[in-house]
């Protein structure tokens, strides 16, 4: 079963990040034929400084390459590096409707929340109709957001084969119910754009720092705490096992510590969980052109895998090569 995920180059990863896509990703990889980019194209829908877009996607493609992203069980490239995504875009685009882009919730969305109306944001569907059916995967897992998007896909396709055969390969989305929705640290969903999140990477004394804002009940210190809509918990609960869970529910319910404790101890946990990623981030921060090795040769095997397709599509649609 082949799966394909794309990933946008926006900055520093948090928990909720890793718990709500990129476990799956690592997790896929090891079960599935795994198609993963970095989605710096669509980046462009929201960011116009050129040298910042290049730092983002190196600092993506480190930070994914350190949380266990492995090139050699995935195929894992930037986007731009396969340029063939970019004609299938054009083509797609004489059997994409107006008013199914009109329809896009993500377009009403954005633009709604002040960010301009141009033409990338409008056919950014279509982008990423291109970026699937180029690889005819099975599943593209996504969130409950971007399902819309799946169901564009499919449907550009549809129109595409009704004119010229069973070409291009209908995905399915597919939506992971048990990812559970990371708090954050004032018990919203983790979301930057809410300015509540822990970040993966960065300084001890800094994640500290932010841990130590968990919103929390006052409770005196030698009290019992209710563990089950605590936000320090609700975070520990992602990384224990079952007996360090049981173990802290144990601390919270016979009192004695405050929610400080178990802020340190979350702090703790945090730190140790990523402590491989940290070591390799160290190692590709330092070594930089080894990463660009690495997309390098990812781009090719995307491309080796795009070439069929697109000549194909050439082929069919009497685009002369």
């Amino acid at each position: 079963m082949r799966v394909f995920t794309g990933i946008q180059p926006s900055g520093d990863l948090h928990i909720g990040n890793y718990f709500g896509s990129i476990k799956q990703m690592l997790h896929a990889q090891e079960t599935s034929d795994t198609f993963a980019f970095i989605a710096n194209y669509h980046a462009m829908t929201s960011l116009s400084d050129g040298k910042r877009l290049a730092e983002l996607t190196m600092q993506a493609a480190t930070d994914f390459l350190s949380l266990g992203i492995d090139p050699n069980k995935a195929t894992f490239w930037v986007q731009s590096d396969c340029k063939e995504v970019l004609e299938l875009y054009w083509i797609l685009s004489s059997f994409t409707p107006m008013g199914l882009l009109e329809r896009a919730h993500s377009y009403k969305d954005k633009t709604a929340k002040g960010i301009a109306a141009n033409h990338s944001l409008f056919s950014y569907p279509v982008l990423m109709a291109a970026d699937i059916l180029l690889f005819s995967p099975d599943v593209v897992p996504v969130g409950k957001d971007q399902i819309q998007h799946v169901e564009i896909a499919r449907d550009i396709a549809i129109k595409f084969n009704n004119q010229y055969g069973d070409i291009l390969k209908l995905p399915t989305f597919r939506v992971d119910d048990t990812v559970a929705t990371v708090p954050g640290t004032d018990g919203q969903k983790m979301s930057k754009s809410y300015g509540n999140t822990i970040n993966i990477f960065g300084e001890e004394k800094a994640q500290l720092k932010t841990i130590k804002k968990i919103v929390t009940e006052a409770v005196p210190l030698e009290d019992p705490k209710e563990f089950e809509n605590c936000n320090i918990y609700n975070l520990a609960k992602l990384f224990l096992e079952p007996s360090d869970l049981r173990a802290l529910e144990k601390r919270y319910t016979q009192g004695g510590e405050g929610h400080g404790h178990f802020k340190l101890y979350l702090a703790d946990v945090i730190w140790d969980h990523f402590a491989d990623a940290r070591a390799k981030r160290s190692y590709y921060e330092k070594n930089q052109n080894e990463v660009r090795e690495i997309l390098h040769m990812g781009a090719q095997k995307a491309r080796e895998e795009a070439l069929p397709m697109i000549e194909k599509i050439r082929s069919a649609t009497g685009i002369l090569y």
